[in-house]
């Protein structure tokens, strides 16, 4: 890539107020553009949301190089710009001004489908990719392909299965939202997918094979920490988890396991909660957390550590042995995954998804069945007990793949 090429990064959301994986993997990827020799100027563009409601369609500058633009979608379903004056106006003003050679966007949620024309329409000759990091074109259901009602995973999506799940739609709008969605992604010039599980998902439903490629979000170039000093006859029984709390994430699926376990057990194993976003969730889910937390708390086996910066997640991986990782849905490519690696520390995750492929069952980690509570309990109680498992584990675990790695990729592909 010559010099004289600029990248727009578009975002859903900006990690100085939205720490979700997406967020937080667009905006490195951002700032070590800014740092190749290869790339003349990189800028950040981020969905923002207004604190008094609805979007104003307002853009303005966070700091050099970055913008903030108070935007959303009118609605879920067919993915539209809510304030469509701006997307018209200072949206293109922006992209005028800045000239990119390349667009890549990390997400079209909260700005809707209609950027992708828009962008095409106003720059002809710039090249345009999109990083998918779920499947929101293939499920309503937030892109998570699980269903709504029995939290029963979907390995595909059919217009008559879509329209069980959300009646109030007929299978002719779901094979009509599928058109649309591959009408208004004709545009993009490739995509990327962070998982070989997810691009094949994308090729099932539709993509061309050729035009998506899958590169690992990338983590910084770290060495290991040391394995976390042990009192005498202590094991390796300390684990942690780490991540937003939600339906999906399993936060409540590991404090059932850790209940259903006798009192001798529990003595012999700590959790800990590091979560946030707890106070956002429905009464309904934090009722049901906080009626297996309390008596947990109480007895030392669930220690909470409230929510963390980015920053802070290599200190706090450094008191614990092991990362937990018990989504119910397919996840993609959990950033805490590479970041448990990068630390040292053995994942134990569900066997779905971008989960198992990122995680070797055995090798550097290991696989439970997904949402079974007595699995978990199962595993977590004899990885406790078994000498030298954490070692063999933690020993085979092989280097990330680093933000310089991944920066190169993407280049690579901009180049092609």
């Amino acid at each position: 890539m010559s010099r004289a090429h600029n990248i727009l990064v578009i975002a859903h959301g900006h990690p100085d107020f939205s720490l979700g994986g997406g967020e937080i993997a667009a905006y490195s990827l951002f700032q070590h553009y800014q740092q190749h020799p290869d790339v003349a100027q990189a800028t950040f563009l981020a969905r923002a949301e207004d604190p008094a409601g609805a979007p104003t369609g307002h853009l303005c500058a966070r700091r050099a190089n970055e913008y903030l633009w108070y935007q959303g979608m009118r609605d879920w379903f067919w993915q539209g710009t809510a304030h469509r004056d701006s997307l018209r106006t200072r949206f293109v003003d922006l992209l005028r001004a800045l000239r990119p050679t390349v667009v890549h966007l990390h997400h079209y949620v909260h700005l809707g489908l209609d950027i992708l024309s828009v962008i095409r329409q106003v720059l002809p000759d710039t090249r345009i990719y999109l990083t998918l990091h779920e499947y929101i074109a293939i499920c309503r259901h937030y892109g998570l392909m699980i269903k709504p009602d029995s939290m029963e995973l979907c390995k595909q999506a059919t217009p008559q299965d879509c329209h069980r799940c959300y009646p109030a739609h007929s299978s002719e709008d779901f094979w009509l939202r599928q058109q649309f969605f591959q009408d208004r992604l004709a545009v993009v010039d490739g995509f990327i997918a962070p998982s070989e599980f997810l691009r094949q998902r994308y090729i099932a439903w539709g993509l061309d094979a050729q035009r998506i490629v899958t590169i690992e979000n990338g983590q910084p170039e770290r060495t290991p920490l040391p394995a976390r000093a042990l009192a005498p006859d202590e094991r390796r029984n300390r684990f942690a988890f780490f991540g937003q709390v939600n339906p999906y994430k399993g936060l409540d699926l590991l404090l059932q396991a850790l209940a259903s376990l006798p009192s001798e057990v529990q003595k012999r194993l700590v959790l800990e909660v590091h979560a946030a976003h707890f106070d956002k969730q429905s009464r309904e889910l934090r009722k049901r957390i906080q009626r297996l937390l309390d008596p947990l708390v109480e007895a030392g086996v669930v220690q909470w550590m409230g929510p963390y910066r980015p920053e802070d997640m290599r200190r706090r991986l450094a008191h614990i042995d092991w990362v937990l990782v018990p989504s119910i849905w397919w996840e993609n490519s959990p950033l805490v995954i590479q970041e448990a690696f990068s630390a040292g520390r053995p994942v134990i995750c569900s066997d779905i998804g971008g989960m198992a492929e990122k995680v070797r069952h055995g090798v550097d980690g290991l696989h439970v069945p997904a949402a079974n509570a007595l699995e978990w309990a199962r595993t977590l109680s004899q990885v406790a007990e078994l000498p030298g498992l954490w070692e063999q584990l933690a020993g085979h675990i092989r280097p990330v793949f680093t933000h310089t790695q991944s920066v190169q990729a993407h280049l690579d592909v901009f180049a092609a």
